[in-house]
């Protein structure tokens, strides 16, 4: 195994379309492809859409196929398991999809104002106890305002129907234009073409009967955001036979239930 990730780590440094900054590249400054990704990397100037926490980052190649006339890129810390998704797209030849090995903490080193025009999040952990480390937690809304352009879209797709439930509040808080809210995305008769791309996660919960749930919301920038007050039922500690404890100090939930 040891052998199979450092053949990855080698494959990845040789790919063209993936990125790896240094921390010190990037710690409280900005990276050389900051306001240059469409003409310096893909030499166009279609829209950008980026993937925060993509995983395996196959959600970031499906997209590519299915929209050629945008760019796509999956942002996540672990190069490893990015590798699939990138070497997916090198194989295909996909020049439209770019990947980022960085921690979604540093992201503004990365975009500069109004340079992305959607976000998605796909199966983020829902973090129960650290509100701050919500991928649609104000701090990190906060974040993508410095670089999402006005009435660009946030999309989040989840099993976790805590996460879901928060998001939702949060967006009627702080009266965020909400465009599609599904909380069965695949029994809603909803027709897109985002229904035909799902990540190797989705398709276990979908094959355990576990619900995906769908938002999608403009952010907006020129107000104050407020954290909603959102309670954890003492029922959603409890799946499949199996309890998560609320552990002390905010140590973290267990994030493979449907929570």
């Amino acid at each position: 195994m040891a052998k199979n990730k450092l053949q990855k780590f080698s494959e990845m440094e040789a790919f063209p379309h993936v990125v790896q900054a240094e921390f010190d590249e990037v710690f409280r400054k900005d990276y050389k492809l900051k306001g240059g990704w469409g003409e310096l990397f893909f030499k166009n100037n279609n829209p950008i859409v980026i993937e925060l926490g993509c995983g395996k980052g196959e959600y970031s190649v499906g997209l590519a196929r299915h929209y050629p006339d945008k760019n796509f890129i999956g942002v996540d810390i672990k190069g490893s398991r990015m590798h699939t998704g990138a070497a997916q797209a090198f194989n295909e030849g996909l020049t439209n999809v770019a990947f980022l090995r960085t921690r979604i903490e540093l992201i503004t080193s990365f975009f500069a104002q109004a340079e992305i025009d959607e976000i998605w999040l796909t199966f983020p952990d829902p973090q129960l106890n650290k509100t701050r480390k919500r991928l649609t937690s104000c701090r990190f809304l906060n974040l993508y305002a410095g670089f999402l352009k006005p009435g660009g879209l946030i999309h989040l797709k989840t099993d976790s129907r805590f996460l879901y439930t928060y998001t939702k509040e949060l967006t009627s808080v702080n009266k965020l234009n909400v465009i599609r809210d599904f909380d069965d995305l695949y029994n809603s008769g909803f027709e897109d073409d985002i229904l035909g791309i799902k990540t190797y996660y989705e398709e276990r919960f979908l094959s355990h009967n576990i619900s995906i749930k769908y938002i999608n919301f403009q952010l907006n920038n020129q107000i104050p955001l407020v954290e909603p007050e959102v309670e954890i039922p003492k029922d959603i500690y409890h799946n499949a036979g199996r309890s998560v404890k609320l552990y002390a100090n905010e140590q973290e939930a267990p994030r493979n239930l449907n929570l």
